[in-house]
Formats: structure tokens, C-alpha cells, sequence
């Protein structure tokens, strides 16, 4: 039995998502052993003694050619074992997914937070084109655009939780914890969304089946949310699946400043204490996810775009 298109489409997809992975777990693997400095020496510090260093490095299996280091990382990635951290004595793979979660919930909820401010704005823009509403919503996506998220979170946090007392300063613990952090990393997100839904809307607001829709009698809103919407939301949903690797390397910068216990402090942590394999495990995680989530985006494709589906 023959295959519908869009399936076969999506196979080739998954297929073409083999070769990214392996390359995505050989870079990550690669660049670790280039970075310059021992991490046996750092983690003994200078006054260690050659066995000791020399016992360290066998019992990490360091000693070993780079080829077989390459081999074992391969089996251990494919076991769901990514080693030990040199630190903190603990599985790497236990320390990623304790904190794993929390950068999940905080790209997500940016993301919910930057479609929900978004794409009104962005519709609203495009059906009052050249108007004052329309210019006041690209000054406000330029001064989103302004702020990066090392200096947004430190004025949300004096503004709302110092001055006003409205919400937590820092940690995990609810949603009130979320919001400054989400609203941190969504509201630059937010900006570029607004114009890309702008763009797309005109763009599609300007298409005949647009005026063969409103020639019918349907209702505004039908015509702009069913049927322009729809289609207009190809690119966003591209530059949402872009954006997603963007959000999760931000999450290192927002996590420091919000205390937020994910996976982009454990990054912090890792740099600065020299722990090189539990650097390689958070790099890996994060790589994977981007690459996984733009399977993701291509599968929402179909699912949106009856054009595409057919």
C-alpha cells in the first residue's frame, strides 16, 4: 500500500534527522576535548600528585585514545549514560533531567507568553495598516527588541518585585516564580513575532482567495482568523521552531539572573568549576532538543496548511 505524500514526507524527515544527530553528539564530543586545561588537574587542584592525577584520569577513562573515548561516549549516549560529574560526584544523566524540566517550563511558557502577546498585536497591526495603532505597536516591538535579557530581568526585578512587591525576586517554586522569567525571554521573542504576523498577514490579507472569501458574505472575523491566520502562521511557526534553540541558549543568561534552578545554571555551574564532561551532557541535551524540535515544526506544517498536507 502506497503512502500519502505528507506521511512519506514526514518519514523522510525522520530519516534525515539520523545524520543530524549523529553530527550534533560528534561536535558536542569534539569541542569539549579541544577546550584548553586539564579537568583532572583543576579538580585536584596544583599540590595533587602524578598517581593520584594519573588514577583520576583512568578511573574517567581519559587515558584512553581519543577513538575509544569517541566509541564509549557513542554507547553511553545510546545506554542514556553520559558519565560522571567531575564535581559533583553524581550521574550526569540524573543531574540533565532533575534540571531539564525547569528549562522546559520556562522556554515554554516564554513561548506562550510571546504567541499570546504576538499574534493579536501582529493581526491588529495588519488590519490598521499605517494607521496610529499600527505605529504604536512598532514602536512597542522595536523597544522589545531594545531590551536583551540581561538587562530586562535586573529592571523587572527592582521595578515589580523589589519596589512593588508583586513577585518573587528569584527561585523555583510556583507560577509567580515563572512570570518574571518568562516575561524576561518571551518579550524580545514577542517583538519579532508581532512583525513577522504583520508581514504574513498583509501578505495574505492581499490574496484573491481572501476577496473571494469576503465576496461570499463570510463574516470578518471568519475571513481574517480562519482563513488568513491560518495560512499566515507557516513562518511564524518556522521562526518559532528557530527561536526555540534560541530561547534554551538565552535560558543561561535569564536562569542566572532568576536563580532558576535549570538546565542553563547547571551550564554556569559546569564552566566555572571546569566539570568538561557535565558541560558536554548540558550541550548535548540542548542541541538535541533544537534539532528535535524542528521535527516538530515540520510535522505542525502539515497539521496547519492543508496545502502542505496535500
Amino acid at each position: 500500500m502506497r503512502l500519502p505524500r505528507a506521511v512519506r514526507a514526514l518519514l523522510f524527515r525522520l530519516v534525515y534527522t539520523v545524520p543530524v544527530v549523529w553530527l550534533v553528539v560528534s561536535i558536542v564530543f569534539i569541542l569539549i576535548h579541544l577546550v584548553p586545561g586539564d579537568p583532572v588537574e583543576q579538580m585536584l587542584g596544583e599540590g595533587a600528585r602524578p598517581a593520584d592525577i594519573v588514577a583520576l584520569r583512568h578511573a574517567y577513562g581519559l587515558d584512553l585514545p581519543l577513538g575509544t573515548q569517541y566509541i564509549h561516549y557513542w554507547a553511553g549516549v545510546l545506554h542514556g549514560n553520559l558519565g560522571t560529574s567531575l564535581r559533583l560526584n553524581d550521574s550526569i544523566t540524573h543531574l540533565v533531567l532533575t534540571r531539564y524540566p525547569y528549562t522546559v517550563e520556562l522556554t515554554v511558557a516564554a513561548l506562550i507568553i510571546a504567541v499570546l502577546l504576538s499574534v493579536p498585536a501582529g493581526v491588529a497591526s495588519a488590519l490598521r495598516r499605517d494607521r496610529w495603532q499600527d505605529r504604536l505597536l512598532s514602536f512597542v516591538s522595536l523597544l522589545g527588541l531594545s531590551f536583551p535579557a540581561f538587562a530586562l530581568g535586573p529592571i523587572l526585578i527592582l521595578v515589580v518585585s523589589i519596589k512593588l512587591g508583586w513577585l518573587p525576586v528569584s527561585g523555583a517554586g510556583g507560577i509567580t516564580h515563572l512570570i518574571l522569567p518568562a516575561v524576561t525571554m518571551g518579550s524580545a521573542l514577542a517583538a519579532i513575532l508581532t512583525r513577522m504576523v504583520r508581514t504574513a498577514m498583509l501578505e495574505e490579507l492581499g490574496q484573491d482567495y481572501i476577496r473571494t472569501a469576503r465576496a461570499k458574505g463570510l463574516p470578518e472575523s471568519i475571513v481574517v482568523y480562519k482563513h488568513a491566520l491560518r495560512n499566515a502562521l507557516i513562518p511564524v511557526i518556522t521562526l518559532l521552531g528557530l527561536q526555540f534553540g534560541a530561547l534554551l541558549a538565552g535560558a543561561i543568561v535569564t536562569e542566572t539572573i532568576f536563580s532558576w534552578p535549570g538546565i542553563g545554571r547547571l551550564t554556569v555551574s559546569a564552566i566555572n568549576n571546569r566539570d568538561y564532561p557535565l558541560l558536554q551532557g548540558c550541550i548535548l541535551a540542548i542541541g538535541l532538543t533544537y534539532v528535535f524540535v524542528n521535527l516538530a515544526t515540520d510535522i505542525m506544517y502539515v497539521v496547519i496548511n492543508p496545502r502542505i498536507r496535500d
